[in-house]
């Protein structure tokens, strides 16, 4: 097995995630190469050596850059803030090494498509971290869609609901600031993302997005709360997406349901180890939603435990997305999601934030 050293530019919440699932990936997957954790750059040098004895780095960065340009860096993750993501990943891509960037790709759309442009161009293995759609559940769901378990699709429901804004007296901090900082900067994404995942191409939205507290002690908010938008896929099928973080009592509220022809399926991350499937088949008096826990029979399971219905967790979400990133360049083959795929998602935001302000169906204009 080949040895690889990775290098980390953020050392919060994320970048901890990263870190964890760099140290663990190797003996969890068996993967053939083995990251090792050469460096990490944060948001000031006395952070970065904080992080650097915290998560088990060899070395602390005194900045970005630094991390980028050195040689023993030879692939990077990206898990700082989102209007830095463009110009870290550029810089990597011009050098040649991988890069796996933390959602959303960008905070804007012209530097989503950038890091597009930029990535593909360089033909370096580019990755974007959108965790929750990688879990056994929703994988297998790909599954059972992708094999017509349901019949025809006529209908998808998707959201991400959390309440940690429910509280108005919640004192005003740095997530009340600025669109990025906001619901749709940093909510809607995944349902978004669940639905081009699931259903494919979204071609048309009609969007609302609305804050519900719009003062809080200590400051004013200036972004959105919650967000409903209706949509209409390429397929044709129509479907709703809801993205919240004033939902009082939700905690993880990443769920969606899909009806078919033949069928239907359902799923909550709050429950994440379960998939519940209901088929339009045998007598009516018997028909009913099973509930379907996740085992070693299903995408990616087996190697974290080999009994059924014991369950995976937030971390082991990364640990996963760290696999895919390895063997993409363990491969040289692009790994799902790439930065293309963040870009897609960038593009529904964009339209979404058009179609409430013009209060008015719009286009996904796709790059």
């Amino acid at each position: 097995m080949a040895r690889i050293g990775v290098g980390i530019v953020g050392g919060g919440y994320m970048g901890k995630a990263h870190s964890v699932a760099m140290t663990s990936v190797g003996a969890v997957f068996n993967t053939k190469l083995r990251p090792e954790l050469e460096m990490i750059a944060a948001s000031s040098p006395e952070s970065a050596e904080k992080y650097r004895e915290r998560f088990g780095f060899s070395r602390a960065a005194a900045n970005w850059q630094a991390l980028v340009e050195d040689p023993k860096v030879e692939a990077v993750v990206i898990a700082s803030p989102q209007e830095t993501h463009r110009a870290i990943a550029e810089a990597a891509l011009a050098l040649g090494k991988p890069v796996l960037c933390e959602k959303p790709l960008a905070d804007t759309l012209s530097d989503a498509r950038a890091m597009v442009t930029a990535a593909e161009a360089a033909g370096v293995v580019n990755m974007v971290g959108f965790n929750y759609i990688r879990t056994p559940a929703s994988q297998f769901v790909r599954q059972l869609l992708a094999d017509g378990a349901i019949g025809d699709v006529t209908w998808f429901r998707g959201e991400h609901t959390e309440d940690f804004l429910a509280d108005r007296t919640t004192p005003y901090n740095w997530r009340c600031d600025g669109m990025a900082n906001g619901n749709m900067g940093d909510l809607a994404p995944h349902p978004i993302n669940a639905a081009l995942a699931l259903m494919g191409p979204i071609d048309q939205v009609m969007a609302e997005i609305e804050t519900v507290h719009r003062t809080r002690p200590g400051g004013e908010v200036t972004n959105d709360d919650h967000a409903q938008i209706m949509c209409r896929f390429a397929s044709g099928v129509k479907g709703h997406i809801y993205s919240s973080r004033v939902a009082t009592g939700r905690k993880m509220g990443y769920a969606y349901e899909i009806h078919g022809t033949k069928g239907a399926v359902r799923f909550d991350q709050e429950d994440q180890n379960a998939v519940w499937l209901y088929k339009a088949e045998g007598p009516e008096a018997t028909r009913g939603f099973t509930k379907i826990l996740t085992g070693p029979a299903h995408p990616d399971y087996e190697p974290f435990c080999q009994g059924p219905g014991h369950g995976t967790g937030y971390q082991d979400q990364i640990i996963i997305e760290a696999k895919d990133f390895l063997t993409a360049i363990e491969t040289g083959e692009a790994r799902w999601l790439t930065f293309r795929d963040g870009l897609a998602v960038a593009e529904v935001i964009e339209s979404a934030l058009i179609s409430a302000k013009e209060r008015a169906w719009t286009p996904v204009a796709r790059n």
